[in-house]
C-alpha cells in the first residue's frame, strides 16, 4: 500500500481538500481516485493526485 496526496482548489486559491489517500498502486489510485473525486463533487475543480514520490497521477485545471 502506498500513500497518495490529494488536493483540490477553488479558482481563488482556497484549498478545498488536502488529504492523504492509500491505494495499492498507481493504476488503482487513478481508478479509485477518480471515483472519490466525483463523490466529493470536485471533478470540475482544480485538483491533483500525486504518489509519495511526487509523480502526478491525476490532474485537472
Amino acid at each position: 500500500m502506498e500513500n497518495y496526496r490529494f488536493t483540490a482548489f477553488e479558482k481563488t486559491g482556497e484549498t478545498l481538500f488536502d488529504e492523504t489517500w492509500t491505494f495499492e498502486n498507481d493504476e488503482t489510485a487513478k481508478i479509485n481516485g477518480l471515483q472519490q473525486i466525483e463523490e466529493k463533487g470536485v471533478a470540475n475543480k482544480t485538483h491533483r493526485l500525486v504518489n509519495s514520490s511526487g509523480k502526478l497521477i491525476l490532474f485537472h485545471v
